[in-house]
């Protein structure tokens, strides 16, 4: 099959529209030799007779009609579809794909998606929740949200929320009877409601922080969960101690459904940032979402 250029094509569906040389080469910005010159070359390559001309107009042949039935559309089809990409340059649009785990997730991303997405309704955000720490070139994200400490150094990195601090709780209903722990080391003595890392295969060991010495301990109970809030309700029900983001539980600690211990060893750390290869071309759709995510003391 004969793979003419799509300027020859372009050229020869202009006049036979037209019906006239003048008007295309006026349409496509040349001048009537160079567009007559072109369409005879066509018609050289291809061995046929594309257009008739008589002494008011040009028409097409028969092996014209048929070509232009072909290619007309098409080309029709590669303009509006050129067109589209043209208008989406300045206008924000497509599919942003972000991975954060479930805090993050409702804390910083869904209160700011819920205020700037009625604004932009041609943007659309995919949302995976998901603890492991995601290789986000390798599963097509376009971005994935991490604790500030835990973002690679070849990503771009943007702030987008406030430092964070972790709470162990439980509800007085548990601590009845029971003497709270004074240390981290002292949980081993109590029943506390484990989370499990799916990156890691294994339990969570719970951190704790205090002039400058820091203390892992793994902890022992009946339930665990991969999910915060899971581990909140339980905390609730009295099923134990649980160590979670404060913002998670504030409202139950001020309401006195929950019991704050250790608040000595858990010091603010570095909160969410998003992050992004650095070499990768961004689209506006992603550029909006990042502005608006953009944490401002």
């Amino acid at each position: 099959m004969l793979r003419e250029s799509l300027n020859d094509l372009t050229a020869f569906v202009a006049v036979a529209r037209a019906g006239s040389y003048t008007k295309a080469a006026a349409q496509l910005g040349v001048s009537q030799p160079a567009l007559s010159q072109t369409v005879r070359g066509l018609e050289a390559r291809l061995g046929v007779r594309l257009l008739a001309r008589t002494t008011r107009s040009v028409a097409p042949t028969e092996a014209g009609e048929r070509l232009l039935d072909a290619v007309g559309p098409r080309l029709d089809a590669v303009e509006k579809g050129l067109k589209g990409l043209a208008e989406m340059r300045g206008k924000p649009a497509g599919t942003v794909r972000i991975t954060a785990d479930e805090h993050a997730a409702q804390a910083v991303l869904w209160p700011t998606l819920r205020r700037v997405l009625p604004d932009h309704p041609e943007i659309k955000v995919e949302v995976s929740v998901d603890y492991g720490l995601t290789d986000i070139a390798a599963e097509r994200f376009d971005a994935g949200v991490r604790l500030g400490g835990m973002v690679a150094k070849d990503m771009e990195a943007v702030r987008i929320g406030p430092d964070l601090r972790m709470a162990a709780v439980a509800a007085p209903a548990y601590l009845a009877g029971r003497t709270p722990p004074g240390r981290p080391e002292d949980l081993t003595g109590h029943t506390c409601i484990n989370l499990r890392l799916p990156t890691q295969g294994g339990l969570y060991a719970w951190e704790f922080e205090k002039a400058g010495r820091e203390v892992r301990v793994r902890v022992e109970g009946q339930l665990v969960f991969n999910t915060v809030s899971m581990i909140r309700d339980a905390a609730l029900a009295g099923f134990g101690i649980a160590h979670l983001p404060q913002d998670q539980v504030q409202t139950h600690l001020d309401r006195g459904e929950l019991v704050r211990l250790l608040a000595d060893w858990c010091p603010p750390f570095p909160g969410y940032h998003l992050y992004y290869p650095s070499r990768r071309r961004r689209s506006a759709a992603f550029e909006v979402l990042v502005e608006a995510l953009r944490h401002r003391d």
